[in-house]
Protein backbone atom coordinates (compact mmCIF):
# COMPACT_ATOMS: atom_id res chain seq x y z
CA UNK A 1 0.00 0.00 0.00
CA UNK A 2 2.84 2.43 0.79
CA UNK A 3 4.56 1.77 -2.53
CA UNK A 4 1.49 2.71 -4.30
CA UNK A 5 0.61 6.02 -2.20
CA UNK A 6 4.40 6.73 -3.38
CA UNK A 7 3.65 6.12 -6.89
CA UNK A 8 0.92 8.61 -6.60
CA UNK A 9 2.65 11.41 -5.02
CA UNK A 10 5.71 11.07 -6.98
CA UNK A 11 2.67 11.28 -9.95
CA UNK A 12 1.73 14.26 -8.65
CA UNK A 13 5.09 15.68 -7.80
CA UNK A 14 7.11 15.22 -11.70
CA UNK A 15 4.01 15.47 -13.58
CA UNK A 16 1.77 18.69 -14.26
CA UNK A 17 -0.81 17.06 -12.78
CA UNK A 18 -2.31 18.81 -9.92
CA UNK A 19 -4.74 16.56 -8.11
CA UNK A 20 -3.91 14.08 -5.68
CA UNK A 21 -7.09 11.88 -5.62
CA UNK A 22 -6.05 8.89 -2.54
CA UNK A 23 -9.82 7.94 -2.17
CA UNK A 24 -10.39 4.41 0.45
CA UNK A 25 -6.63 4.03 1.00
CA UNK A 26 -6.81 3.09 4.39
CA UNK A 27 -4.43 6.20 5.30
CA UNK A 28 -4.98 7.13 9.03
CA UNK A 29 -2.48 9.81 8.32
CA UNK A 30 -2.21 12.73 6.13
CA UNK A 31 1.31 13.07 7.26
CA UNK A 32 2.16 9.59 6.20
CA UNK A 33 1.57 9.98 2.69
CA UNK A 34 5.07 9.35 1.47
CA UNK A 35 6.46 13.19 -0.19
CA UNK A 36 3.44 15.02 0.92
CA UNK A 37 5.18 17.96 2.15
CA UNK A 38 6.58 18.62 -1.19
CA UNK A 39 3.56 18.81 -2.98
CA UNK A 40 3.06 22.64 -3.19
CA UNK A 41 1.65 22.64 -6.47
CA UNK A 42 -1.71 20.73 -5.42
CA UNK A 43 -5.08 22.76 -6.43
CA UNK A 44 -7.35 19.40 -5.31
CA UNK A 45 -6.88 17.06 -2.77
CA UNK A 46 -8.88 14.03 -2.63
CA UNK A 47 -9.10 11.82 0.21
CA UNK A 48 -12.21 10.60 1.24
CA UNK A 49 -13.47 7.32 2.27
CA UNK A 50 -10.63 7.12 4.84
CA UNK A 51 -9.31 6.61 8.37
CA UNK A 52 -7.89 10.34 8.84
CA UNK A 53 -8.37 11.31 12.66
CA UNK A 54 -6.95 14.91 12.11
CA UNK A 55 -5.66 17.69 9.46
CA UNK A 56 -2.33 18.99 9.98
CA UNK A 57 -1.88 22.85 10.60
CA UNK A 58 0.49 22.77 7.42
CA UNK A 59 -2.32 22.24 5.05
CA UNK A 60 -1.84 26.07 4.92
CA UNK A 61 1.84 25.81 3.06
CA UNK A 62 0.23 24.52 0.25
CA UNK A 63 -1.33 28.11 -1.21
CA UNK A 64 -2.49 26.42 -4.33
CA UNK A 65 -5.69 24.44 -3.16
CA UNK A 66 -8.69 25.57 -4.40
CA UNK A 67 -10.62 21.94 -3.76
CA UNK A 68 -10.08 19.27 -0.38
CA UNK A 69 -12.44 16.87 -0.15
CA UNK A 70 -12.30 14.62 2.95
CA UNK A 71 -15.51 13.59 3.47
CA UNK A 72 -16.32 10.20 5.23
CA UNK A 73 -13.45 10.25 7.72
CA UNK A 74 -12.85 10.35 11.63
CA UNK A 75 -11.73 13.80 11.85
CA UNK A 76 -12.97 15.47 15.60
CA UNK A 77 -11.51 18.88 14.90
CA UNK A 78 -9.79 21.12 11.98
CA UNK A 79 -6.79 23.11 12.31
CA UNK A 80 -7.50 27.37 12.10
CA UNK A 81 -4.74 27.36 9.71
CA UNK A 82 -7.34 26.36 7.02
CA UNK A 83 -8.76 29.52 6.92
CA UNK A 84 -5.56 31.03 5.98
CA UNK A 85 -5.75 28.89 2.59
CA UNK A 86 -5.90 32.11 -0.04
CA UNK A 87 -7.34 29.94 -2.97
CA UNK A 88 -9.82 27.59 -1.72
CA UNK A 89 -13.26 27.29 -2.71
CA UNK A 90 -14.61 24.10 -1.80
CA UNK A 91 -14.10 22.28 1.50
CA UNK A 92 -16.42 18.86 2.01
CA UNK A 93 -15.76 17.63 5.72
CA UNK A 94 -19.39 15.74 5.65
CA UNK A 95 -19.51 12.86 7.60
CA UNK A 96 -16.86 13.25 10.10
CA UNK A 97 -17.14 14.06 14.01
CA UNK A 98 -16.41 17.58 13.67
CA UNK A 99 -18.41 19.12 16.99
CA UNK A 100 -17.17 22.82 16.26
CA UNK A 101 -15.24 24.98 13.19
CA UNK A 102 -12.11 26.22 14.15
CA UNK A 103 -11.96 29.95 15.36
CA UNK A 104 -11.73 32.22 12.38
CA UNK A 105 -12.83 30.30 10.05
CA UNK A 106 -15.10 33.09 8.96
CA UNK A 107 -12.35 34.68 7.08
CA UNK A 108 -11.83 31.72 4.41
CA UNK A 109 -11.44 34.63 1.46
CA UNK A 110 -12.47 32.73 -1.45
CA UNK A 111 -14.63 29.78 -0.12
CA UNK A 112 -17.89 28.87 -2.50
CA UNK A 113 -19.03 25.66 -1.30
CA UNK A 114 -18.85 24.24 2.33
CA UNK A 115 -20.04 20.60 3.12
CA UNK A 116 -20.38 19.90 6.85
CA UNK A 117 -23.42 17.35 6.67
CA UNK A 118 -23.35 14.32 9.23
CA UNK A 119 -21.37 15.69 11.69
CA UNK A 120 -21.75 16.77 15.60
CA UNK A 121 -22.48 20.62 15.21
CA UNK A 122 -24.72 23.19 16.34
CA UNK A 123 -25.49 26.06 16.65
CA UNK A 124 -22.98 26.78 19.35
CA UNK A 125 -20.50 25.04 17.10
CA UNK A 126 -19.76 28.18 14.87
CA UNK A 127 -17.11 30.62 15.16
CA UNK A 128 -18.48 34.25 16.04
CA UNK A 129 -17.22 35.02 12.25
CA UNK A 130 -18.79 32.39 10.47
CA UNK A 131 -21.43 34.29 8.55
CA UNK A 132 -18.28 36.58 7.28
CA UNK A 133 -18.05 34.08 4.72
CA UNK A 134 -19.85 36.08 2.27
CA UNK A 135 -18.44 34.23 -0.77
CA UNK A 136 -20.58 31.06 0.08
CA UNK A 137 -22.43 30.26 -2.77
CA UNK A 138 -23.72 26.44 -1.03
CA UNK A 139 -23.96 25.48 2.13
CA UNK A 140 -24.75 21.79 3.30
CA UNK A 141 -25.37 21.28 7.29
CA UNK A 142 -27.80 18.56 7.13
CA UNK A 143 -27.53 15.84 9.55
CA UNK A 144 -26.28 17.49 12.76
CA UNK A 145 -27.81 19.04 15.64
CA UNK A 146 -28.71 22.20 14.61
CA UNK A 147 -32.05 23.50 16.77
CA UNK A 148 -31.62 26.84 15.50
CA UNK A 149 -29.83 28.85 12.91
CA UNK A 150 -28.30 32.11 14.19
CA UNK A 151 -29.78 35.30 12.42
CA UNK A 152 -26.42 36.48 11.27
CA UNK A 153 -27.23 33.68 8.56
CA UNK A 154 -29.03 36.85 6.37
CA UNK A 155 -25.41 38.30 6.03
CA UNK A 156 -24.56 35.14 3.18
CA UNK A 157 -26.03 37.42 0.34
CA UNK A 158 -24.93 35.09 -1.99
CA UNK A 159 -25.78 32.03 -1.21
CA UNK A 160 -28.24 29.85 -3.58
CA UNK A 161 -28.03 26.73 -1.89
CA UNK A 162 -29.46 25.67 1.56
CA UNK A 163 -29.44 22.25 3.02
CA UNK A 164 -30.50 21.89 6.39
CA UNK A 165 -32.10 18.87 6.52
CA UNK A 166 -32.39 16.32 9.49
CA UNK A 167 -31.55 18.47 12.04
CA UNK A 168 -33.20 19.31 15.39
CA UNK A 169 -34.70 23.16 14.31
CA UNK A 170 -37.77 24.34 15.97
CA UNK A 171 -37.79 27.67 14.21
CA UNK A 172 -36.16 29.49 11.13
CA UNK A 173 -34.73 33.21 11.30
CA UNK A 174 -36.79 35.83 10.08
CA UNK A 175 -33.63 37.07 8.32
CA UNK A 176 -33.37 33.84 6.17
CA UNK A 177 -35.92 36.16 3.92
CA UNK A 178 -32.80 38.03 3.01
CA UNK A 179 -30.78 35.24 0.91
CA UNK A 180 -32.85 36.49 -2.32
CA UNK A 181 -30.43 34.61 -4.68
CA UNK A 182 -31.38 31.49 -2.87
CA UNK A 183 -32.49 28.71 -5.01
CA UNK A 184 -32.48 25.89 -3.10
CA UNK A 185 -33.54 25.18 0.85
CA UNK A 186 -33.71 21.79 2.33
CA UNK A 187 -35.59 22.15 5.89
CA UNK A 188 -37.16 18.38 5.52
CA UNK A 189 -37.20 16.00 8.87
CA UNK A 190 -36.96 19.03 11.31
CA UNK A 191 -39.51 20.20 13.95
CA UNK A 192 -40.63 23.21 12.03
CA UNK A 193 -44.36 24.16 12.78
CA UNK A 194 -44.26 27.55 11.15
CA UNK A 195 -42.31 29.52 8.34
CA UNK A 196 -41.20 33.11 9.13
CA UNK A 197 -43.69 35.67 6.97
CA UNK A 198 -40.46 37.40 5.79
CA UNK A 199 -39.22 33.58 3.42
CA UNK A 200 -42.43 35.07 1.25
CA UNK A 201 -39.35 37.14 -0.36
CA UNK A 202 -37.71 34.14 -1.88
CA UNK A 203 -38.03 32.91 -5.19
CA UNK A 204 -38.29 28.97 -4.44
CA UNK A 205 -41.24 28.20 -6.71
CA UNK A 206 -40.49 26.71 -9.88
CA UNK A 207 -38.89 24.40 -11.99
CA UNK A 208 -35.22 25.80 -11.49
CA UNK A 209 -35.98 26.20 -7.82
CA UNK A 210 -35.69 23.30 -5.09
CA UNK A 211 -37.70 23.79 -1.80
CA UNK A 212 -37.95 20.62 0.48
CA UNK A 213 -39.82 20.71 3.60
CA UNK A 214 -42.09 17.37 4.27
CA UNK A 215 -41.41 15.68 7.62
CA UNK A 216 -41.75 18.95 9.70
CA UNK A 217 -44.81 19.10 12.30
CA UNK A 218 -46.68 21.78 10.40
CA UNK A 219 -49.66 24.26 12.07
CA UNK A 220 -52.91 22.58 10.26
CA UNK A 221 -52.99 25.57 7.80
CA UNK A 222 -49.94 25.35 6.54
CA UNK A 223 -49.79 21.37 6.36
CA UNK A 224 -53.08 22.35 3.97
CA UNK A 225 -50.83 24.47 2.07
CA UNK A 226 -48.53 22.24 1.39
CA UNK A 227 -50.90 19.53 0.44
CA UNK A 228 -52.21 22.13 -2.21
CA UNK A 229 -48.53 22.91 -3.67
CA UNK A 230 -45.49 24.88 -2.98
CA UNK A 231 -46.79 28.02 -4.55
CA UNK A 232 -49.99 28.22 -2.43
CA UNK A 233 -47.12 27.71 0.52
CA UNK A 234 -45.68 30.63 -0.50
CA UNK A 235 -49.20 32.93 -1.51
CA UNK A 236 -50.36 32.25 2.14
CA UNK A 237 -46.95 33.18 3.90
CA UNK A 238 -47.33 36.21 2.20
CA UNK A 239 -51.01 36.89 3.42
CA UNK A 240 -51.63 39.34 5.94
CA UNK A 241 -53.96 36.43 7.71
CA UNK A 242 -51.00 34.22 7.94
CA UNK A 243 -48.89 36.98 9.45
CA UNK A 244 -51.55 37.69 12.18
CA UNK A 245 -51.34 33.42 12.90
CA UNK A 246 -47.38 33.56 12.92
CA UNK A 247 -47.89 36.65 15.38
CA UNK A 248 -50.30 34.88 18.05
CA UNK A 249 -47.55 31.45 16.99
CA UNK A 250 -44.69 33.36 18.37
CA UNK A 251 -45.96 35.08 21.41
CA UNK A 252 -47.78 31.74 22.67
CA UNK A 253 -44.25 30.29 21.69
CA UNK A 254 -42.47 32.83 24.20
CA UNK A 255 -44.64 32.15 27.12
CA UNK A 256 -43.65 29.71 29.93
CA UNK A 257 -43.91 26.62 29.36
CA UNK A 258 -46.21 24.29 32.37
CA UNK A 259 -44.38 23.05 34.87
CA UNK A 260 -44.10 19.21 34.72
CA UNK A 261 -42.92 16.34 37.10
CA UNK A 262 -41.42 14.52 33.94
CA UNK A 263 -37.89 14.39 34.84
CA UNK A 264 -36.54 12.46 32.14
CA UNK A 265 -33.91 13.34 30.10
CA UNK A 266 -33.28 13.85 26.78
CA UNK A 267 -30.87 11.19 25.22
CA UNK A 268 -28.61 13.11 22.70
CA UNK A 269 -28.59 11.23 19.17
CA UNK A 270 -24.77 9.17 18.83
CA UNK A 271 -22.86 8.91 15.63
CA UNK A 272 -20.86 6.73 13.68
Amino acid sequence: MASKLKKHADDTKEGSNTELDLVDKGIVNIQDIPGFANLKNLSKLVLAHNKISSVPPNIANFLNLEIIILFNNIIEELPTTLSSLPKLKILNVGMNRLNSLPRGFGACPMLEVLDVTYNNLSEHSLPANFFCLDTLRALYMGDNDFEFVPPEIGRLKNLQILVLRDNDLVALPKEIGELTRLRELHIQGNRLTVLPPEMGNLDLVGTKQIFKADGNPWVTPIADQFQVGISHVFDYIRSDTYKFLYGRHIAASAAPPPKTNDKSKKISRIKK
